[in-house]
């Protein structure tokens, strides 16, 4: 079991506050869910748990202690693993070296993401939008994390691959929290908790069943 949080967070974008005091409880094993439209919020939050932007008041809970001034490189090595929207890879290594950056055996990644096989030699930065997502995942996979924070894991998917990264996401033994725009089809039905936010404010907080109602 392992459980971040935010209380009371405050972040400030220069003269802009982008988040005003949200409040969220992310438990895990299981998915977290952060919904909303661009300038919502939701990818900010996912960044102020990560540590890579600070908070301009409140604070960030791991299991409990505050980590708040607890840098974001340290916190990787304690075990938290961020994929954010872009520049999720290193585009001038082959799909090989991204890989084994995360682990000696990519066998886990390559099973869970088969459609990687043929392109282990190609530059990632080569690689389609979809195939980067699948790439900058699969990485998180292979770190065997305590602590996943993904933006928009399935931007680029094929439908069936998008089910497939959730299926994926959902059975990891962590706490798994990611930055959706909309709540994605695969969630449906699925057990999930679901913050919405709304010009950086908490407007929703509930289980993915609920919001569907």
């Amino acid at each position: 079991m392992t459980t971040v949080a935010l209380r009371h967070a405050r972040v400030r974008y220069g003269p802009l506050e982008a988040l005003h005091g949200i409040g969220l409880t992310a438990p895990g094993p299981g998915l977290t869910v952060l919904l909303g439209r661009n300038g919502s919020g939701r990818t900010t939050a996912l960044r102020a748990l990560a540590g890579t932007v600070p908070l301009s008041g409140g604070a960030v809970l791991w299991d409990g202690a505050d980590v708040t001034r607890v840098p974001a490189y340290e916190r990787a090595r304690r075990g938290m693993c961020l994929v954010p929207e872009r520049r999720a890879v290193f585009g001038s290594l082959t799909v090989r070296e991204n890989l084994e950056l995360a682990a000696r055996d990519a066998t886990v990644a390559l099973d869970a993401y088969p459609q990687l096989r043929p392109l282990l030699q190609r530059r990632a930065g080569t690689l389609s939008g979809g195939e980067q997502r699948m790439l900058a995942l699969s990485r998180a996979l292979l770190a065997r994390a305590r602590v996943v924070l993904v933006d928009e894991p399935a931007q680029g998917m094929s439908p069936t691959v998008a089910a497939r990264t959730y299926e994926l996401l959902g059975a990891l033994d962590a706490c798994v929290v990611v930055a959706e725009q909309r709540l994605p089809p695969a969630l449906r039905g699925r057990p999930a908790i679901v913050y919405e936010l709304r010009r950086g404010a908490v407007v929703f907080a509930g289980e993915a069943g609920e919001l569907d109602g």
